[in-house]
């Protein structure tokens, strides 16, 4: 039986306490990256909740910064890899940018760089390491 792996915006708390739960166990306890570098700037971010059935299984957010419109966050917990919720994540956040979104942009771990090509993002500038991770960011070109 296959369980239909959905997105959605969300504003609610008990929703965003979901996605926070996420991150936490993908990033802090998974990752081990600090806790105080996961959480910021959540009140200017628009937040993301993937469900496979009724279970939360990803999160990701998008925010405007002074140089465009970033993608970050992107968390799949580690039962529902490999399933299509990076995917659906990635396509949902793209499809709620605002028309006027030109510049879009993201830091992705080396071992998501080839979900984020086949959406038309490539790589700038040199490897970088973030929270202790390494890194490249990536732009959107198509």
């Amino acid at each position: 039986m296959q369980n239909k792996v959905e997105v959605k915006r969300v504003t609610d708390p008990e929703d965003l306490e979901q996605v926070f739960a996420i991150r936490r166990k993908v990033f802090v306890d998974e990752q081990n990256c600090p806790p105080e570098l996961e959480w910021e700037f959540e009140d200017e971010s628009t937040h993301f909740l993937g469900t496979v059935g009724d279970v939360p299984a990803g999160a990701a957010r998008w925010r405007k910064t002074d140089k465009g419109y970033k993608l970050e966050r992107f968390a799949v917990l580690q039962e529902f890899r490999g399933k299509g919720m990076g995917r659906a994540l990635v396509q949902t956040v793209l499809d709620n940018l605002p028309e006027e979104a030109g510049y879009i942009y993201l830091n992705a771990q080396l071992t998501a760089i080839g979900l984020y090509e086949k959406f038309g993002f490539v790589k700038e500038g040199p490897q970088f390491e973030e929270a202790g991770i390494q890194h490249f960011k990536m732009v959107k070109k198509s």
